[in-house]
């Protein structure tokens, strides 16, 4: 395969298997906008619909699923929350469309529609279309039906999801959107786009460079919208009523032995402090229905033993109530969630988790929440209940909380925010050209030639191209770590992968571009280490070999490995900064099978089978050391020392001092003593989206393999330029450079660097 249709590889698509189908033959009935949402998705065949509460998801999964029951001639299944079944077969008839529910004998281009709790005695293999309504049952990657959906639905032709509010910064449930979907799994897209917090073990978070070209993939399989407008259609008429938030905060007693109310900060604290402040927070809900007069009211409680405390009062005033459990009968929670919609009674009382999905309760323009609730998704959405499009007047919605959680409605603010931005990003990449083609970043307007070095902009595997064969006397670089590093949003990046299979399949490209312009017998010394594994995204805790993965590469290509030099790292520094449970001191007494050493860094040296043509002398006097600098050599070095009655007040003759560095330092296999901190700062580098990996190689370990492989006037390669190490220590050292940076910051910091160990070359000079 040529790297251009590699990198094409690279970008995920996802294969349409719908069907072409004009607008004209759709319900007339449905809106413009329905009806571009729809003819989208059936191309697609696979696809999800994120459209805000209100835009009609109901009428557009009905015409989905009627026109794949007709073009297949056979049966379409949706599954749907209990209450919401009856209101889709009453929009069903609405849109003339028929809608059964599901019985044993299907058959013909029908549509059927069951709830999610009969989905084990579902015979997925006599549809030909699922729709997922409130697809948002993905959302736990472990759940019961997520897996089951999953699995059962595996080779169903069309798959269609509906949903209003995709959970923001939550990886799980579009990951898992995008599996069922066929799209990519879970664990490939966590890989591709989001890096994991090693200080929460559960949690990841989209990696900065990332961002765009995620929810570029998203909307491949994927179409959000708060409203038409976004997707470029005229629709005054869904605009939303107006929505006025009354915060009713009650104030409580102090707890016994405290000054200060104090904040609900976690699941235990805010259940106790519901339960301590409900009769307060119940008076003030039974006052807000009493201003009310006889207007429909949705009143959300967060525990049964409030909602039936609601109930009781409520009741005993006369108003006209039902109060929804979960441990009601289906029949029952269907009749008196749907009752309500039909004005039946006046009060509905439930929880989040019963009603607040699906159900269209436009009817209602007042709701109580009776206890805030830490999940965003569920209050907007119970909110959305009644604030939808089809309600003209004001919805009014009364938040009671007490002074001991009001951290909770500062994180629902703050929820609310980070889903906004959701979905403005969803919204700008849907609107996108999306035409699959592949910006190539090699501009070589930016590059700088001079005598002493040579920066190139764009990716190394192309750029490397222009470098002549066999004219490189030594290579040094750090390669990037497939998916814990990553540093630019670049297709070409190699840290852009969705495993290390395709970082091994981009690698091998430059790999031979490297044997090729490296002279015979002279030195490509790479810096690496392996890696360890994570159980929540590789399924177990261990290490990938990935110094072996990098060696496998170079001696597929006819190379071989010279030598390897290992750089001790502390392991305490390593696991406070990770938190790594191998690494933990509690495991020893815990489970010390949990164990695990440190992770060096290694330099390995590879070379071809060629001889070297042109020796590499040095002068001597190059490698004299100040004998303080072995104090952290083992014994037997120092023992070494002693034999040869060496000692800072000694006068050593060259060939002393030739032997005495190269066994002190070059032909130690553990480099004991460099300082990883002694890094080329790279602070100026980093843009807004840049991870916290970012890492320079250090400066000691290139000076080594550059003086031990390289002599003065000699030309050193670096394929990932970075900011300029390699480059600015060969200078350093009176050698040329040749240094390729793809990120745009990066390179500008490379050459600031370059220019600088020019300057300082020259000031050395002068004295």
């Amino acid at each position: 395969m040529e790297y251009q249709e590699f990198l094409k590889t690279k970008q995920k698509k996802v294969i349409e298997s719908g069907f072409e189908i004009n607008e004209s033959e759709l319900n007339p009935m449905l809106f413009n906008f329905q009806k571009f949402t729809v003819t989208r998705a059936l191309k697609k065949g696979k696809y999800a619909i994120f459209a805000d509460t209100g835009q009609g998801k109901t009428p557009m999964q009905l015409s989905i699923a009627h026109q794949v029951a007709i073009h297949t001639n056979k049966p379409a299944l949706i599954l749907a929350p209990l209450a919401v079944v009856g209101q889709t077969i009453e929009e069903g008839v609405k849109f003339n469309i028929q809608v059964e529910r599901l019985r044993s004998d299907v058959f013909g281009s029908h549509v059927y529609i069951t709830n999610y709790e009969q989905l084990e005695h579902v015979k997925e293999d006599q549809f030909s279309c699922i729709c997922l309504d409130e697809s948002s049952i993905l959302k736990n990657s472990t759940g019961k039906y997520r897996n089951l959906l999953i699995e059962k639905f595996k080779e169903t032709p069309y798959k269609f999801c509906f949903s209003a509010t995709p959970s923001p910064n939550d990886p799980m449930e579009l990951g898992n959107h995008s599996e069922f979907l066929d799209a990519m799994n879970y664990q490939e897209m966590l890989a591709m786009f989001f890096v994991h917090d090693a200080s929460e073990t559960q949690k990841w978070r989209l990696k900065g460079h990332a961002v765009d070209r995620f929810y570029e993939f998203v909307s491949t399989w994927a179409i959000m919208y708060s409203h038409p407008k976004d997707i470029g259609f005229k629709a005054d008429q869904f605009d939303l009523p107006e929505l006025e938030i009354i915060e009713h905060e009650v104030k409580t007693p102090l707890p016994e032995g405290q000054l200060f109310p104090g904040k609900a900060v976690g699941a235990t604290d805010y259940n106790k402090s519901l339960r301590d402040t409900e009769s307060l927070r119940i008076a003030d809900t039974i006052n807000i229905v009493k201003s009310h007069g006889n207007e429909p009211i949705l009143i959300w409680a967060k525990q049964n033993a409030e909602a039936t405390n609601i109930y009781r009062q409520l009741t005993a005033i006369g108003y006209d109530c039902r109060n929804v459990q979960g441990s009601d009968k289906p029949e029952k929670k269907e009749t008196d969630l749907l009752g309500f919609a039909h004005g039946d009674f006046q009060i509905l009382i439930t929880k989040q988790e019963i009603a607040s999905m699906g159900l269209n309760y436009q009817h209602c323009g007042i709701q109580i929440f009776n206890s805030l609730d830490f999940s965003f998704e569920k209050t907007y959405q119970g909110m959305r209940r009644s604030w939808r499009f089809g309600r003209k007047e004001k919805v009014t919605v009364y938040m009671v909380t007490t002074d001991r959680m009001v951290n909770v409605a500062k994180i629902q603010k703050d929820k609310q925010k980070q889903f906004k931005n959701m979905q403005a990003e969803m919204t700008k990449a849907v609107n996108k050209n999306l035409n699959n083609e592949i910006l190539i970043t090699s501009d070589k307007t930016e590059d700088i030639k001079t005598e002493d070095y040579w920066l190139m902009r764009g990716d190394c595997v192309q750029r490397i191209k222009e470098v002549p064969d066999n004219s490189v006397d030594i290579i040094v670089f750090s390669p990037p770590f497939a998916d814990l590093y990553t540093y630019s949003n670049h297709i070409e990046d190699m840290g852009n992968v969705s495993d290390y299979d395709e970082f091994v399949e981009q690698f091998k490209y430059l790999v031979k571009e490297l044997k090729r312009v490296i002279k015979p017998g002279r030195i490509i010394a790479i810096h690496s280490m392996n890696l360890p594994t994570l159980k929540s995204r590789d399924g177990y805790i261990g290490i990938r070999r990935f110094n072996a993965m990098i060696g496998d590469l170079f001696e597929n290509e006819d190379m071989f490995l010279h030598s390897e030099f290992t750089i001790w790292k502390d392991p305490l520094l390593a696991a406070v900064r990770t938190k790594t449970i191998g690494l933990a001191h509690k495991q020893l007494m815990k489970d010390s099978s949990i164990i695990r050493a440190g992770i060096p860094d290694v330099i390995q040296c590879f070379k071809t089978k060629e001889q070297n043509e042109v020796p590499i002398e040095h002068d001597l006097l190059d490698y004299y050391v100040p004998m303080h600098e072995f104090d952290n050599f083992p014994k037997s070095i120092a023992g070494f020392n002693e034999h040869w009655g060496y000692d800072q007040e000694s006068k050593y003759s060259k060939n002393e001092q030739y032997s005495h560095h190269i066994w002190q330092r070059y032909a130690s296999p553990v480099w004991m003593d460099i300082d990883v901190t002694n890094t080329l700062q790279y602070s100026k580098a980093r843009d807004n989206n840049d991870e916290k990996h970012i890492c320079p190689l250090q400066l000691e370990v290139i000076e080594r393999v550059i003086k031990l492989y390289s002599k003065s006037g000699e030309t050193l390669l670096s394929p990932f330029g970075g900011i300029g190490s390699e480059g600015y220590q060969a200078l350093k050292m009176n050698r040329k450079s040749i240094s390729i940076e793809l990120k745009e910051s990066y390179f500008n910091v490379n050459k600031k660097n370059h220019r600088n160990a020019i300057e300082q070359k020259g000031q050395l000079t002068c004295f």
